[in-house]
C-alpha cells in the first residue's frame, strides 16, 4: 500500500511540473519605462540598487526567478505572491497611479521600512542581499519621502 501512495505521489508531482505559471518577465530594462518610479522620482546608485535587489522582485513587471521557480507548487507560490505584490504596488507602473495614490504609497514605503515590515522575512531568507541594513533603510525611506513632495509627508508616528 505504502508503495503505491509513493507511486501515485511521485506521478503527480511529475505531472504537475508542466503546470507553469506565467512569468513576470517584462521586456523593458528596469528603471527605464516612463511609468517608472525612479524616471518620475530620480533616485541615486544606492537607492536603485536597494529597490532592485530588495524590492523589484515582486513589486515590478521585472522578476529575477530563483532556480526554485521552476520547480512546481513553488512556482506557483511565487507566481501569487509577486501577482500580490505587484497588486499592492508596482514600481513599473507607478506614474499610472494618480497622484493621491503616489504620495500614499510613498509613504507606505517609509512606514514598511520603518517597521521591518519590507522586504518580508520570507524573501530574505532566500535573498540574504535584501537583508537591509540601518543605512539601506535610512537612504531608502529618505528618497520616498523626498518623492511624495513638499507637504505631502506625514509627520512620524511614535
Amino acid at each position: 500500500m505504502k508503495t503505491k501512495i509513493l507511486l501515485a505521489l511521485a506521478v503527480i508531482l511529475v505531472v504537475i511540473q508542466a503546470i507553469r505559471p506565467a512569468k513576470n518577465l517584462s521586456v523593458a530594462e528596469p528603471f527605464t519605462g516612463r511609468n517608472e518610479i525612479t524616471v518620475l522620482h530620480p533616485a541615486s546608485a544606492e537607492v536603485k540598487q536597494i529597490l532592485a535587489v530588495a524590492c523589484y522582485d515582486c513589486h515590478s513587471n521585472r522578476t529575477r526567478y530563483p532556480w526554485y521557480a521552476e520547480v512546481q507548487p513553488v512556482g506557483w507560490w511565487l507566481a501569487r505572491h509577486v501577482k500580490d505584490g505587484k497588486r499592492h504596488l508596482n514600481f513599473s507602473e507607478f506614474g499610472a497611479y494618480p497622484a493621491k495614490r503616489q504620495a500614499k504609497k510613498l509613504q507606505e514605503v517609509v512606514d514598511e521600512l520603518k517597521d521591518r515590515e519590507m522586504p518580508l522575512k520570507s524573501y530574505t531568507l532566500t535573498h540574504a542581499d535584501a537583508r537591509l541594513t540601518g543605512e539601506q533603510v535610512a537612504a531608502l525611506s529618505a528618497w520616498a519621502q523626498a518623492a511624495q513632495g513638499p507637504g505631502e509627508k506625514h509627520a512620524d508616528k511614535d
